[in-house]
């Protein structure tokens, strides 16, 4: 399938108003700015942009439209979501992840 017929956030898979608007927080405005991107890092940089924590399952989302736009076959996102918990598992256990979307842990101030 063409993905250059996508010109608009919201005509992505799972990707609704909501989340083109935190796309665009995090500087996709183009369907193929997010070839390439990590969805991990988005995730990171709108938590840190908004000073809020946001559900993990934003990140589920992100993994989907990143993948579709790469040419991989349109998914539910919640089919993401065994992959990211696994993947932050194992980022927790190596000390990798920032904490709490770039806010101090609690109790460290």
């Amino acid at each position: 399938m063409n993905r250059e017929q996508y010109t608009r956030l919201e005509q992505i898979p799972n990707i609704g108003p909501s989340l083109a608007e935190d796309l665009r927080l995090v500087g996709i405005s183009h369907p193929r700015d997010l070839i390439g991107r990590d969805p991990y890092e988005m995730y990171e940089e709108l938590c840190l942009k908004t000073g809020e924590r946001h559900d993990p399952c934003v990140i589920d989302a992100f993994i989907s439209a990143v993948r579709f736009m790469e040419g991989e076959p349109k998914r539910p996102w919640w089919a993401y979501t065994s992959e990211r918990k696994h993947k932050l598992a194992s980022m927790d256990s190596s000390g990798q992840t920032k904490s709490s979307c770039g806010r101090p842990p609690e109790g460290s101030r």
